[in-house]
């Protein structure tokens, strides 16, 4: 599969920048599907594997953002880029909180889409991976449980342990504590987010012994593993809550109080 493969659904009640982002996206390779209302959108998305969803937020029916909490509620995890004509904070929150992966205000360049598809697309499509992981300096081998930073072994728990996997196979995507609770630790019991803030600071502490902070901060909506800029400050390290050894939210890290000091 080549950088412009893949099928894509254009969602947008305006006609012309529906077909222009349709004809656009179909020039470079795309197959391309379109939508012009959150009912269509929905039944197409659920009846398609699609790559990739391009979703305007103000639809007549309903809204792209609850057409991604129904999918997500549906476990569809089709990645997302969210259009909207509303410049705002709060919008970009919410887009990103309820598992969009990318969010552009209109209007914008055609080109640009392009490259903020591409982006996605290569960001989100599964990698066919060996055992080994890696990220700058760090690898991580599933087949040994062993992690290294700069050749250095690292002795992590084994929440800790997928923790780093996840954030390892989604390299500069952020990802919410709720799909962290969901991924990591795979439990329907809708947990607190505690436990992941807990568990991101103490991954944290162990991979700074031995190189800057890979773990960045999206205030309000998760984290991400990047690479760290030198003109920037380290995002400071969230302060560590304790993890009750009964809570039902880690029942196998009983010892987490005491391992992780």
């Amino acid at each position: 599969m080549t950088a412009d493969d893949g099928s894509l659904l254009v969602v947008d009640d305006e006609l012309f920048l529906r077909g222009a982002v349709a004809a656009s996206l179909r020039f470079l390779g795309f197959d391309v599907a379109v939508a012009e209302n959150g009912t269509d959108a929905l039944r197409l998305a659920r009846a398609t594997p699609f790559d990739l969803l391009i979703l305007d937020v103000l639809l007549p029916d309903v809204d792209g953002f609850e057409i991604v909490r129904r999918l997500r509620r549906e476990g569809n995890l089709v990645p997302v880029i969210f259009l909207t004509a509303k410049d705002t904070q709060d919008d970009k929150v919410t887009g990103l909180t309820i598992g969009g992966d990318d969010y552009m205000t209109k209007p914008f360049g055609l080109e640009e889409l392009a490259a903020r598809v591409r982006t996605v697309l290569r960001r989100t499509r599964p990698v066919p991976a060996g055992p080994v992981l890696t990220f700058a300096d760090l690898t991580l081998d599933q087949d040994t449980y062993e992690v290294r930073r700069d050749g250095r072994l690292i002795e992590l728990s084994p929440t800790e342990f997928r923790l780093l996997r996840y954030f390892m196979l989604n390299p500069g995507r952020v990802l919410t504590r709720a799909q962290l609770l969901d991924h990591v630790w795979d439990y329907d019991f809708g947990g607190s987010s505690t436990v992941v803030s807990t568990y991101v600071t103490y991954l944290r502490r162990k991979l700074a012994g031995s190189g800057p902070d890979l773990i960045w901060t999206q205030r309000a909506v998760g984290y991400s593993l990047r690479l760290p800029r030198p003109v920037d400050p380290v995002d400071p390290v969230e302060p560590v809550e304790p993890v009750d050894p009964a809570d039902p939210s880690d029942p196998e890290e009983s010892q987490a109080g005491t391992d992780e000091s």
